[in-house]
């Protein structure tokens, strides 16, 4: 029985049946092309309308291919941490250093850091082969207070949860209430009830202390001397070891470190990936485990066997030399119901991410992910053992780290239980300065060059050849907030089509790591689907003005209802949103939350992406450069929002992000008011707009439907009134425009 459990594998790739959906992509994929080739053919007969409307649905056509290939070949992945238990004594077990990244205390509240700390140092792994990295960017005393504190409940937190096998170890959601987290197993003993209670207790007074600093600076007796008039963007690097197991204890507490990396105003930090590589030199010189786990502040350790699950795809047999970080599934806790935001992305990682794992694997997501230290640190695989001395001058004049790289890459690490003996040589190399004249964030660490710094960094591991996993544990691995408000989910969408453009635009571009690296042609075109994020807002922001035109200066871009390309038209746009909806219903989600996702895409394409990529313009023209702009975290923790009578509304600031939305909205209801009273000139060829172009501005007006009750709202659910009259100038313009073509 030993030797069958030692041969069986510790995960399995599971190939997903998918005939079905094949061909109905095929399908609308024949009739979008039937419908091009009817209109290249009357190219001639037509207009710019019908130009225009080419040169979109071209664009859609190549965005649908895009799809097909990257679903085409869904794999899930199984892992077995049981096989690995009884295959791996957990003395032998590697180390992992886990990273935690925070930069701003407001947008991102203490105690949120403080549960996702907590939820890691109780994962259910050995305790003296982890380590607990914490970077705050925002260098706040507030953080690191409340990291001290999390540190003294933490001593109580773990023990218990090892003790009654708790299965949701981030305290907040443990102790909210809902039965389905409070459960331990089956233990109701009096002890069991009487020490729930107690670490009730203890967690809110943590909080409670929390909450005080926050909000009257009231900060109990703790070592603050290196926060004294501290400017956030103009400072020293502050490290501190918060806790480290001296003792070296199986059932101890993981070590914990508080790191502030240094920085000046003449000195470019490079925002997350920045973070990212000072805290792989730290953690190297450390503790410099062969693995490494990041999160962000937000998203908690919700699988408590999360380690072993990772490692059963990191230690598998063939995988040494093959996958380079194990991504897990990003979920979100307290989830609006119905997704009103279409910020959850359920669809897209039940279908896209199984189809990227059926080529080198899904993207890096920069939250969740498990790496390899030897692939961050760029080791070819043709020369995985061998380590020369060029690799160890590319990591800089440190010594110590060329030390600890070499061991890195031949697998040794050093005891997390005397943390404190490496703080002189940590401090070097968290300096601002230390990376001039090395390769970190050009060819080591993490990638600089884009404010999407994870997919640029997750590319280019696969490009040089290494695959990447997938895996769906149930429970899920890790859960986090998403955006609660319009202007939060906006700003998140902006900066990743920011990041992703600029991605594209580099020379890691997926087109040229396919012609001369080891990116896999239909890898490349999944890279593409998502890369073109902010580009889809031009194609589509012209073919949503397209209807309100044509029926404003009377002609048209579709073919009349009298013409057989007509219902070409229609059946494409039927089976397309029947095929969207059945993977929402096979998803386990309601038609509201895909008629919800719909108009957020169509939402978010022409608002926050359309941002996006004229924020990518200006940086190449040189005007400004893009801003990595940090969303803010909801510490809330009501169920469903049904404490909010509010919650689903779409809010409103004064960005002018909102701007694009409402001016779309505007010109289509003038639209349909010129439709309606009969207002349009006289057709120049006699076919003027008819039922579709009509159609297709009520779709739209529907579309924006948060933004026509903006109209009305008030308070953050109304639109303001300088967005407003912006938007009203841009529609007059329109319309200016719209008469001079009459009149031409």
């Amino acid at each position: 029985m030993a030797n069958a459990t030692t041969s069986l594998p510790l995960f399995e790739k599971i190939p997903r049946k998918n005939t079905i959906q094949r061909g109905f992509a095929i399908i609308i994929f024949f009739l979008l092309f039937l419908l091009l080739v009817y209109r290249l053919y009357f190219l001639n007969h037509y207009g710019f309308t019908w130009i225009l409307a080419f040169l979109c649905e071209s664009w859609f056509t190549f965005t649908w291919v895009l799809v097909i290939s990257t679903k085409w070949t869904l794999v899930d992945y199984d892992t077995y941490p049981d096989r690995l238990l009884q295959r791996v004594p957990e003395v032998e077990l590697p180390s992992v250093d886990m990273f935690v990244t925070t930069a701003d205390p407001v947008l991102e509240p203490p105690i949120i850091t403080v549960n996702t700390v907590l939820s890691l140092l109780a994962v259910d792994y050995p305790s003296h082969k982890l380590a607990c990295y914490v970077s705050d960017d925002g260098c706040s005393p507030l953080t690191y207070y409340a990291l001290v504190e999390a540190s003294k409940f933490a001593k109580l937190w773990v023990p218990f949860c090892n003790k009654y096998n708790v299965q949701v170890r981030a305290p907040f959601r443990y102790f909210s209430g809902d039965d389905s987290t409070t459960a331990s197993g089956s233990d109701t003993s009096s002890n069991f009830q009487q020490e729930w209670k107690r670490m009730k207790d203890e967690y809110e007074q943590l909080s409670a202390k929390i909450e005080d600093a926050v909000q009257n600076q009231n900060i109990a007796p703790c070592d603050l001397t290196v926060f004294s008039e501290i400017d956030r963007k103009n400072h020293p690097t502050i490290l501190k070891v918060i806790w480290e197991n001296k003792e070296g204890l199986l059932d101890g507490l993981p070590g914990l470190v508080y790191l502030s990396r240094e920085k000046r105003p003449n000195h470019s930090h490079h925002y997350k990936a920045g973070a990212m590589n000072v805290l792989t030199r730290v953690s190297g010189l450390m503790t410099n485990a062969p693995y490494m786990l990041n999160v962000d502040c937000d998203m908690y350790a919700n699988n408590p066997m999360i380690v072993l699950h990772a490692m059963c795809l990191l230690l598998g047999s063939n995988s040494e030399k093959e996958i380079a970080f194990v991504q897990f599934s990003p979920a979100f806790y307290d989830g609006l119901k119905d997704d009103p935001y279409g910020n959850q992305f359920v669809v897209m990682l039940e279908y896209m991410a199984p189809g990227f794992s059926g080529l080198q694997g899904f993207i890096y997501g920069g939250t969740g992910c498990f790496h390899r230290r030897k692939v961050i640190y760029d080791l070819q695989l043709d020369n995985i053992d061998s380590v020369n001395e060029e690799i160890l001058k590319r990591v800089g004049s440190s010594k110590e780290l060329m030390k600890s790289v070499a061991h890195a890459l031949k697998g040794k690490t050093n005891s997390p239980d005397h943390l404190s003996n490496s703080i002189d040589t940590a401090y070097q190399v968290a300096g601002c300065g230390y990376e001039h004249g090395t390769s970190w964030g050009r060819q080591l660490g993490w990638l600089y060059g884009s404010t999407a710094e994870d997919i640029l960094t997750g590319l280019r591991i696969h490009s040089k050849g290494w695959k990447s996993a997938f895996p769906r544990p149930n429970p899920q691995a890790f859960l986090g907030c998403a955006p609660s408000g319009g202007p939060a989910a906006m700003t998140q969408q902006k900066r990743w089509a920011t990041g992703l453009l600029e991605v594209l635009l580099s020379k890691d571009c997926p087109i040229l790591a396919t012609l001369f690296a080891k990116l896999h042609w239909r890898q490349c075109l999944a890279y593409l689907w998502i890369l073109t994020w902010g580009l889809r807002s031009i194609p589509e922001l012209c073919y949503a003005i397209l209807p309100a035109y044509c029926i404003i200066t009377n002609s048209h871009f579709l073919p009349k209802v009298q013409e057989q390309a007509f219902y070409i038209a229609i059946v494409v746009f039927v089976i397309h949103h029947l095929y969207t909806l059945s993977e929402y219903l096979r998803a386990g989600l309601s038609v509201r939350a895909w008629w919800n996702n719909q108009r957020m895409a169509r939402i978010t394409t022409m608002t926050a992406w359309l941002f996006g990529f004229l924020s990518v313009i200006l940086k190449l023209l040189r005007i400004s450069e893009t801003v990595f702009e940090v969303t803010k975290k909801d510490k809330s923790t009501s169920s469903n929002g049904a404490h909010d009578v509010d919650a689903g509304r779409f809010t409103f600031d004064e960005s002018p992000i909102f701007v694009p939305g409402t001016t779309i909205l505007m010109v289509h209801l003038t639209a349909l008011v010129v439709s309606l009273l009969n207002l349009e000139p006289p057709a120049h060829d006699g076919l003027g707009s008819g039922l579709g172009e009509v159609l297709c501005s009520v779709w739209l007006v529907l579309c924006f439907w948060p933004f026509l009750k903006g109209l009305f709202g008030k308070g953050k659910h109304g639109i303001p009134l300088s967005t407003i009259c912006k938007s009203a100038a841009l529609v007059l313009l329109f319309l200016h425009l719209c008469r001079m073509t009459i009149m031409g």
